[in-house]
């Protein structure tokens, strides 16, 4: 089941982000599970010819400039492409994931993995996306716990996007930036459409598997 290795692989990559390490070596272990990463996402992007080929142009455009960062190679420009290739990655994925969700007619196993991980993936990409915003434009988060700062850390953001699209608004981040406050609010539109389709899917597929039961 490619859909829990993501969920597993993602897990560690969460674990390692909380050590918040400046060391060298830490840096290269976290791009490095970024590829490891691009793997199990590969294998779920298979829904239609287009998706397919755009999928696989993301992963290896995403693995070669993780690479580039890995060998040294820091620049802004780098970052964002990686980044906005790593996003491309998710979308794919995610867009698989959803196809494979709504053509089955029973729930399994299988199903609550990807509805889990095509939710995990989404964050991600947003995450991505804000990241982005912050290489182009400084200040573009407040940090009501550290406001002096003007880059915030990787976990901060992510734990901003998981905030954003489980309606939970516990995050520390606020969005100051206008490109910022637009990505925000397209990130709690996806997150509230992901549960009402998705959730309702899942469930509708257990009542129709336990009635034909």
């Amino acid at each position: 089941m490619p859909s829990a290795w993501l969920l597993v692989i993602q897990a560690c990559i969460l674990i390692m982000t909380s050590f918040s390490i400046s060391d060298r070596l830490y840096q290269v272990m976290m791009w490095g599970l970024g590829i490891i990463a691009l793997l199990p996402i590969a294998t779920v992007i298979r829904e239609t010819i287009l998706i397919k080929w755009l999928g696989r142009f993301f992963i290896v455009g995403a693995i070669f400039f993780l690479f580039l960062m890995m060998l040294g190679f820091e620049q802004a420009w780098i970052q964002i492409t990686a980044h906005s290739l790593e996003i491309g990655v998710y979308l794919c994925a995610t867009y698989g994931l959803i196809r494979y969700m709504l053509a089955d007619r029973y729930s399994t196993k299988d199903e609550l993995f990807a509805a889990a991980a095509a939710f995990t993936l989404l964050a991600w990409a947003f995450a991505y996306a804000y990241s982005i915003c912050q290489l182009l434009v400084d200040h573009s988060f407040m940090n009501s716990a550290q406001p002096h700062t003007t880059q915030q850390s990787w976990l901060d953001i992510l734990f901003f996007s998981f905030s954003l699209q489980t309606a939970t608004g516990l995050s520390n981040l606020l969005p100051i930036h206008p490109l910022v406050k637009i990505i925000a609010i397209l990130q709690m539109f996806v997150g509230v459409m992901y549960l009402a389709m998705i959730v309702s899917r899942l469930v509708g597929l257990k009542y129709i598997k336990n009635a034909n039961r």
